[in-house]
């Protein structure tokens, strides 16, 4: 097989067979709705709205007036609409300053995590060397080491290293994560070794098969990890809140939501209305690489048997 077949396929993985001229393919036929279908779409919508109710609730409560979000008897809405809460919450200390560096931490935690564990995941996956199961196993044992047993000694590391306050320390504790080596190990594990044979008789080798090859086909196991690892690092509130000092310099958004909590009360208008602002680009994210990540779950949760 030539190597530009070979990488033609891995470009186009999800590609349909086109049917021969002259050849009608065969109909689908439609499956009996069953007992079990209905019960499990009707659990899909109860789950939708116990989700949704948080979202609408924070959404009605951006829109009231303060002194009205907790009025006895509640109300859906209040006595007037303040679109103004939303132009407001960026006056209301640097929000700018913490939007952009949520942006700068996630985007850059993302693209470094994403380089160590595909690579991680191909070694432990694809490649044979001594002591690779052993040394896979330990690293999930990670996974059952909460955070917060980390903080304090991973805090002390970065006092020793002088990376407290910096960026670095923000994203690069964070690059070796066990979960996105096991989905990626797990995906790569499904990809039929023939091609890798295939491209060896060509001559190419490991790293020249990882791009070429292997990396195009798991493109939908990187679109779930990259929606994982993005959420992660844009929500991430506690490890912020110790490893920097000056809020206004480093501060990330999560770090800014808390801000309208002060000693002398919460604007709760604006704090729903910044939570409201936080969620955008995440739900952009989400729909965007919606197509990827339900063929990604899915792939991934099959593969490595």
């Amino acid at each position: 097989m030539r190597s530009d077949v070979i990488a033609d396929a891995a470009a186009r993985p999800g590609e349909q067979q086109v049917a021969p001229a002259g050849v009608v393919p065969p109909r689908k036929e439609k499956q009996p709705v069953t007992a079990g279908v209905v019960v499990a779409y009707v659990c899909v919508v109860l789950a939708a709205v116990i989700f949704a109710v948080p979202l609408i609730y924070a959404l009605f409560s951006a829109l009231k007036p303060n002194d009205q979000i907790f009025a006895v008897p509640p109300t859906l809405v209040g006595d007037e609409v303040r679109w103004g809460n939303f132009v407001e919450v960026f006056r209301f200390g640097p929000f700018w300053t913490y939007i952009g560096n949520s942006f700068f931490v996630a985007i850059a935690g993302t693209i470094v995590v994403n380089i160590v564990s595909t690579t991680a995941g191909y070694a432990f996956g694809r490649l044979r060397w001594r002591g690779r199961d052993v040394v896979f196993v330990l690293f999930l044992v990670t996974l059952m080491v909460p955070q917060e047993v980390l903080v304090v000694p991973m805090f002390q590391l970065m006092q020793w290293l002088g990376w407290v306050n910096t960026p670095q320390a923000l994203i690069l504790p964070f690059a070796f994560t066990a979960f996105g080596t096991f989905l990626m190990r797990q995906f790569f594990r499904g990809i039929p070794y023939e091609l890798e044979e295939a491209a060896r008789v060509d001559g190419a080798g490991p790293l020249r098969t990882f791009g070429s090859i292997i990396l195009p086909l798991a493109r939908s196991a990187v679109a779930v990890l990259t929606v994982f690892t993005f959420i992660s690092f844009w929500n991430s509130y506690l490890w912020p809140l110790i490893v920097v000092n000056d809020y206004g310099y480093l501060g990330t958004l999560p770090i800014g939501l808390a801000t309208f909590s002060g000693q002398f009360g919460t604007r709760w208008d604006l704090q729903m209305a910044a939570s409201i602002i936080s969620m955008i680009p995440t739900a952009i994210l989400v729909i965007v690489l919606q197509k990827h990540l339900v063929k990604g779950i899915a792939t991934a949760g099959i593969a490595g048997r």
